[in-house]
């Protein structure tokens, strides 16, 4: 009973190295975990970062009788995983790049995990650990390059749903020309938001469906999901703006809209987790 107490209670000096590891961490990567910060806040494509180490913090919570009970062993394979962490955040310091910066802090986090705690733990710590790229936001390069072909497919498709209803509209690209007004499909308009969002979402209850296949039918949902949705709310802004004029696309009735097509799409995403989780 007395070795067994002694293997599920971490020593003081890992205890130790995890404090001042920590310490270390967070003073190397303060400026960058600000700016993230900065980023959550006035970015509303990833307000959702506040709440991922939120769920973190809570995902380890309720599994710390589970995690207590996996032996601590230092594991020195960690020291590479770190080395590699911290080359990465010097690449990307040096080329001035945001995104490798903040995904080298998470790889830099979970080498120490491992270092410190060993793979077992660190194994079952990975999960509340990698959500957290959900968190960063992607390089601009990559984001301009999905939210272009998104807002010309929902302009298209929303333009062919309001003529085959018999509106009187044409499109000019990512323009939606109508009798009254010109609608224009933006960057905001595009469904990156609310795929981002989704995904987010996604990876949080896939964890909890016990088969492989199902997670990535899953998280594969979330792409028709968002974009679908995210025509339907173009092509219902254009119907309204054609009766009642441009005040409908735009200040609180746009933002609204937005808020209510994101519900049904989390409606729609919690409809396929109760689908798969019956599998």
């Amino acid at each position: 009973m007395e070795a067994k107490a002694k293997a599920i209670t971490p020593q003081r000096e890992i205890l130790a190295g995890l404090g001042l590891f920590g310490i270390a961490l967070l003073y190397l990567y303060f400026p960058v975990l600000k700016n993230l910060v900065w980023d959550w806040w006035h970015d509303p494509n990833y307000s959702h970062g506040f709440l991922l180490p939120l769920f973190s913090a809570y995902f380890i919570w309720i599994n710390r009788q589970k995690i207590a009970e996996i032996p601590v062993k230092t594991n020195f394979f960690g020291l590479f995983i770190v080395l590699g962490g911290l080359a990465l955040f010097l690449l990307g310091w040096v080329a001035g790049e945001q995104f490798t910066q903040r995904f080298s802090f998470l790889l830099v986090l979970y080498g120490g995990l491992v270092f410190l705690l060993g793979w077992p733990l660190a194994k079952k710590l990975a999960f509340p650990v990698w959500i957290l790229v959900l968190a960063i936001p992607i390089p601009y390069v990559i984001y301009n390059s999905l939210t272009f072909p998104l807002k010309l497919f929902a302009s298209k498709v929303a333009t062919e749903l309001l003529q085959f209803f018999g509106f009187s509209v044409y499109r000019d690209g990512n323009i939606i020309v109508l009798p009254n007004m010109v609608l224009e499909v933006i960057d905001a308009c595009s469904g990156i938001r609310s795929l981002i969002s989704l995904l987010a979402i996604c990876s949080i209850l896939a964890y909890f469906v016990p088969k492989t296949v199902w997670k990535i039918v899953l998280l594969l949902s979330t792409v028709p999901i968002a974009i679908g949705v995210n025509v339907l709310r173009v092509f219902i802004t254009g119907v309204l703006a054609y009766h009642f004029g441009p005040k409908v696309a735009q200040g609180f009735f746009h933002t609204f809209s937005g808020l209510v097509v994101f519900g049904l799409s989390i409606a729609l995403v919690l409809i396929v987790h109760k689908l798969v989780v019956r599998r």
